[in-house]
């Protein structure tokens, strides 16, 4: 089950990639409700979906505080 909460989230993440507020706030909300492994799993995938999206780099920001 914990596995689907992540994939779910990714999801979301890619759905709202279109708006930087509601990007941030979808992954401060993940942040709080994976589990520790989940989180380091979706920071990895993170760092390659925003890759290409410069107006997303500044989410980063969430993982680190």
């Amino acid at each position: 089950m914990p596995r689907a909460m992540l994939d779910y989230t990714k999801t979301i993440l890619q759905k709202v990639s279109f708006d930087v507020k509601l990007f941030t706030r979808e992954l401060q909300k993940a942040i709080k409700t994976l589990l520790p492994s989940e989180v380091e799993e979706l920071k990895i995938w993170l760092h390659f979906y925003i890759s290409d999206k410069p107006e997303l780099q500044p989410t980063l920001l969430v993982l680190k505080s």
